[in-house]
């Protein structure tokens, strides 16, 4: 388990914000930790802070002095190697109450621990996600700094389904429009906020695929950086394609972890 904390602007020193409702925050448990960080550290440059080990050990991959993602190792050869987006919550036992109202399953939590409270949960259709009550008072959501989460995505086989789960668990129709926004748009569901779109639920292509959420991390240039991926030894799960948000590539890391890129479109030829 890792401890949440936000990903917000480029700012040093900047305080950890809990943005309710979206994802605000990713973390990887791996079953080899150094390993992990060799790998991302050095295709996304990112540099690394210990944080609290009261569940094993555990770092913050840091860009530009700010914390961007959670890792964590786990000696529990049961464990899948996997990301876990977390969403902000104002209040994570009432959010854990929703989610078994709803069909979901609470697995872990919530817990307190020195940043907040958490819980570890899946949905109705087993895409497992995070939950987390902390600081709203300061940062700032998703960003576009190259090496960071920048798009979070469900895929599932129903998103309208979906969306009716996640909607009542986390009171989208209740926020306020000026600040929250749910709209169809590109065949998605889209979560937007502060003007953003931040992540979205998608119909999953492949009906043998586990539902799951998955992250996007910014990169300077898709293509570059899936070749650079492979000779680190990760796996490239078709090919870079473009999308309404940008050039897109899907990857497994060398033990198992999958993940996403994106990046601008290449120019178009005159």
């Amino acid at each position: 388990m890792t401890e949440p904390a936000a990903t917000g602007a480029v700012v040093k020193g900047a305080a950890v914000r809990c943005v309710p409702a979206v994802p605000s925050w990713v973390s990887l448990m791996a079953g080899d930790l150094e390993s992990a960080m060799a790998f991302y550290g050095s295709l996304f440059g990112w540099s690394f802070s210990r944080g609290p080990d009261r569940w094993g050990p555990y770092v913050r991959a840091m860009l530009g002095g700010v914390a961007v993602a959670g890792l964590s190792g786990s000696t529990d050869l049961e464990l899948p190697v996997a990301w876990t987006t977390y969403f902000g919550t104002e209040d994570a036992d009432m959010v854990a109450e929703r989610i078994r109202a709803r069909g979901g399953t609470v697995a872990i939590g919530p817990l307190g621990f020195d940043a907040g409270r958490l819980a570890i949960a899946s949905d109705r259709a087993g895409a497992p996600f995070g939950v987390w009550e902390g600081d709203r008072r300061t940062g700032a959501v998703l960003h576009t700094l190259p090496g960071a989460p920048v798009w979070i995505e469900l895929r599932t086989p129903d998103a309208f389904d979906a969306a009716l789960f996640y909607g009542g668990v986390f009171g989208w129709d209740e926020r306020d429009p000026a600040e929250f926004d749910v709209r169809w748009e590109h065949d998605r569901v889209v979560l937007r906020t502060e003007e953003r779109s931040v992540a979205a639920l998608v119909r999953a292509t492949d009906p043998e695929a586990r539902p799951s959420w998955n992250v996007y991390f910014s990169v300077a240039d898709a293509d570059a950086s899936v070749e650079q991926a492979g000779r680190l030894g990760a796996d490239v799960l078709g090919e870079v394609r473009d999308s309404p948000y940008g050039r897109v590539a899907d990857l497994r890391d060398p033990h198992g972890g999958r993940f996403s890129l994106l990046g601008p479109r290449l120019p178009e030829d005159d």
